[in-house]
C-alpha cells in the first residue's frame, strides 16, 4: 500500500491535500512488475491511469507483425492519459522494460480525485492532448514498407501477400514495369524488404525468417508439443505456456489456420461488432509469445515416432515432447476438374482470405458453397466486386449457413445466391475469363464470364502422415476419447481422457478430431482443456515411469 510520502513525491501529487493522499493510497492497485509484464495491451477498453513508481515501462506500438518501442516512462511519469480523458480504448502498449512498481487508478477513482482536486484533471488533460499528438506524429513517420513485385496473377506472390497480411506486416504490391532497376535478370517475385535488399522468388520460409519471425526450434525437448496454429493450437500455446509448460507450437503455414482467412467471424463471444479472422489470430499469438510459448512458423511435421515421442520437421530436425497435441484442422476440398486445376492461383482459388478483395475492385465474382466461410466471404466481396454470385447445389442456404449471415446477405444488392448450381468447367488461357454452370435439376449448362471463382466447399482431414498407432475413422479425423478406446490396442488400464488418442499422451483438439463441432470457440474450448488432460497425463507418467523422461534419460 502506498504512503502519503510516497505519493507527495510524484509532481502530480505533490500539491494534494492529505486527505485526497489518503484516498488515493486506499483505492490504487500497488503492481509490482517483472521484465515483459504488460499493463496496457492495444485495444484494450479498460479505462485506468498509471504512475511510475519505480523501474522503467515502455510504450510499444503494435507494427508490422512486431512492436515498435516510441517511448519509456520513468519514476513520477504518468500513463494512459488518452484513454481516462478521451474515454477510448487503448492506442497502445505499456510494458515492464525492468522490474518495476506501478500505481494503477481505476477511471471511478480518478473522477473522484479530478473532482476534489480540479488541478489534477487539467495537468492529465494537458498531458493527453501532448500524447495524442505524439501519436499523430508517429503515425505520420515515413515508412518503408515491404513491397512485392510481380505479374498481376503470379501465383507465388499471391502466397506471400496473404503470409504478410495474417502476420499483420505491411506491404504493397507491384507491377513488373513499374519498378524500374529491380527486375533485370531475377526471378519474379522480387520483394523488397524494409532495408532496400532485394529477394528474388523467395519462398514463404524466407520471408518469414527476414520479417523476424521464429523459423528454428530454440530447444530439443519440450513438455508439450502442438501440431497446428489454428484455435485450438493457439489457445493450447496460450494455455500450456501460462501454466508453466515449456510449449512450442509449429505451424506449417501462419497462425490463425482456416479461421485465419476468415473476413470477419460475428458470433465469437467477446467481440460484439465481430473481428476478423488474422486480427484473433494474430492477437493469439502475441498473447502466446508474451506467456512463454515458442511459435514456429512455416515448418511441417513430417511424422512422430510415438515411442520415442520425437517429432521429425521438414529439413530433418528432431524434437522430444513429453505430450503431443494434434491440431492439424483440414484443408480445403477440391474440385476434380481438369480446366480448373489449370488456372489455380490464376483467377481459381481456394477460400477466400481477407486479402483477395481488391484483387475483385469492380469485377463478377463467382463463389462455390452454402457454409459460413462463403458468406463471410461474400459479404466481404460485396463492397468491392461488381457482382457476387454464390453457387450453392441445394435449393437454399438455410441448411447450411448461419441466420445472421443470410440476413446480411440479403442486404446486399450486389450478391446474388444461384441455387441447385455447380461449376462444371472453366475457360481462359493465362488466367480465368469464365465458368461453365450446371443446373443438378434441369441439366442446362450455362457459360458465364467471371473474373475469379473462390471455392468453399468444405474441408478434409489431411492426417495420412500420422503413423498408423493413432487410430482415425473412415475420414480420417483422429478418434478421441472412449471411440479410441473402442479402436482398440489402447495399452494402459486406465481409460484414455476425453481428447486422448489410442496412443497415451498424444491428444486431438479442433477440426481434425472426429465429431467435433466445426466452430472457432469449439477449437479454443478443446485446445484449452487440452492442457489440463496434459497435466493429468504427466502426473500419471510421473508416478507410473510412463514415458514422462526423454529418450536419452530411459534406459
Amino acid at each position: 500500500m502506498f504512503t502519503r510520502d510516497e505519493l507527495r513525491n510524484i509532481p502530480l501529487f505533490a500539491g494534494l491535500a492529505d486527505k485526497d493522499l489518503d484516498y488515493l493510497a486506499s483505492t490504487s492497485a500497488d503492481m509490482r512488475l517483472s521484465p515483459g509484464d504488460y499493463v496496457i495491451c492495444e485495444g484494450d477498453s479498460h479505462r485506468e491511469f498509471f504512475v511510475v513508481i519505480e523501474g522503467r515501462m515502455e510504450g510499444t506500438k503494435n507494427s508490422n507483425g512486431g512492436e515498435q518501442v516510441f517511448g519509456t516512462r520513468t519514476p513520477g511519469d504518468t500513463f494512459g492519459e488518452v484513454s481516462v480523458i478521451l474515454d477510448t480504448p487503448s492506442f497502445v502498449n505499456f510494458r515492464a522494460a525492468e522490474a518495476s512498481r506501478v500505481m494503477r487508478i481505476d477511471l471511478k477513482d480518478f473522477r473522484a480525485i479530478s473532482a476534489s482536486a480540479p488541478q489534477v484533471f487539467a495537468s492529465v488533460t494537458a498531458t493527453a492532448l501532448e500524447r495524442v499528438e505524439g501519436l499523430q506524429e508517429l503515425a505520420a513517420a515515413p515508412s518503408s514498407p515491404i513491397t512485392i513485385i510481380a505479374p498481376q496473377w503470379d501465383e507465388a506472390a499471391r502466397e506471400i501477400r496473404g503470409f504478410l497480411q495474417r502476420n499483420s506486416v505491411d506491404f504493397i504490391s507491384a507491377a513488373p514495369e513499374d519498378s524500374e532497376g529491380l527486375t533485370g535478370g531475377q526471378q519474379f517475385p522480387l520483394v523488397r524488404l524494409r532495408d532496400g535488399s532485394v529477394l528474388s522468388a523467395p519462398t514463404i520460409r524466407d520471408i518469414a525468417v527476414a520479417i523476424g519471425l521464429c523459423v528454428f526450434p530454440p530447444a530439443r525437448t519440450y513438455d508439450v508439443a502442438i501440431v497446428g496454429g489454428g484455435p485450438a493450437g493457439l489457445a493450447a500455446a496460450v494455455y500450456g505456456a501460462s501454466e508453466g509448460l515449456s510449449t512450442i507450437l509449429l505451424e506449417r503455414e501462419a497462425p490463425g489456420g482456416q479461421a485465419g482467412t476468415s473476413s470477419r467471424i460475428e458470433n465469437y463471444l467477446g467481440f460484439p461488432f465481430g473481428i476478423s479472422g488474422d486480427e484473433l489470430a494474430h492477437r493469439a499469438l502475441q498473447q502466446g509469445t508474451r506467456l512463454g510459448a515458442t511459435i514456429v512458423v512455416t515448418r511441417s511435421v513430417d511424422g512422430i515416432d510415438v515411442d520415442k515421442r520425437t517429432l521429425t520437421l521438414d529439413g530433418g530436425d528432431v524434437i522430444y515432447a513429453k505430450a503431443i497435441l494434434l491440431t492439424t484442422g483440414v484443408s480445403w476440398r477440391r474440385l476434380d476438374i481438369a480446366s480448373l486445376e489449370r488456372l489455380r492461383g490464376r483467377g481459381v482459388y481456394y477460400g477466400a482470405a481477407p486479402g483477395e478483395v481488391k484483387s475483385v475492385q469492380g469485377q463478377d465474382v463467382y463463389l462455390v458453397g452454402g457454409g459460413n466461410s462463403a458468406g463471410q466471404a461474400a459479404i466481404n466481396f460485396s463492397n468491392y466486386a461488381k457482382s457476387v454470385t454464390i453457387l450453392v447445389r441445394g435449393d437454399s442456404l438455410a441448411g447450411s449457413m448461419s441466420h445472421y449471415l443470410i440476413e446480411q446477405l440479403n442486404t446486399k444488392p450486389n450478391v446474388r445466391v444461384e441455387t441447385h448450381a455447380e461449376v462444371t468447367d472453366g475457360y481462359g488461357t493465362d488466367r480465368l475469363e469464365g465458368i461453365v454452370v450446371t443446373n443438378n435439376a434441369s441439366g442446362e449448362r450455362m457459360s458465364k464470364a467471371a473474373a475469379a471463382l473462390f471455392i468453399l466447399i468444405g474441408a478434409d482431414a489431411q492426417s495420412e502422415w500420422l503413423p498408423a498407432a493413432i487410430a482415425r475413422d473412415a475420414r480420417g479425423y483422429i478418434l478421441t476419447g472412449r471411440d479410441a478406446l473402442k479402436a482398440g490396442g489402447w495399452p494402459l488400464e486406465r481409460y484414455p481422457y476425453i481428447l486422448e488418442t489410442s496412443v497415451p499422451g498424444i491428444f486431438a483438439a479442433g477440426d481434425v478430431r472426429s465429431d467435433s463441432i466445426k466452430r472457432v470457440a469449439a477449437g479454443v474450448g478443446e485446445g484449452s482443456m487440452t492442457i489440463a488432460f496434459v497435466h493429468q497425463y504427466l502426473k500419471y507418467a510421473s508416478e507410473t515411469n510412463h514415458d514422462a523422461a526423454p529418450p536419452s534419460a530411459r534406459g
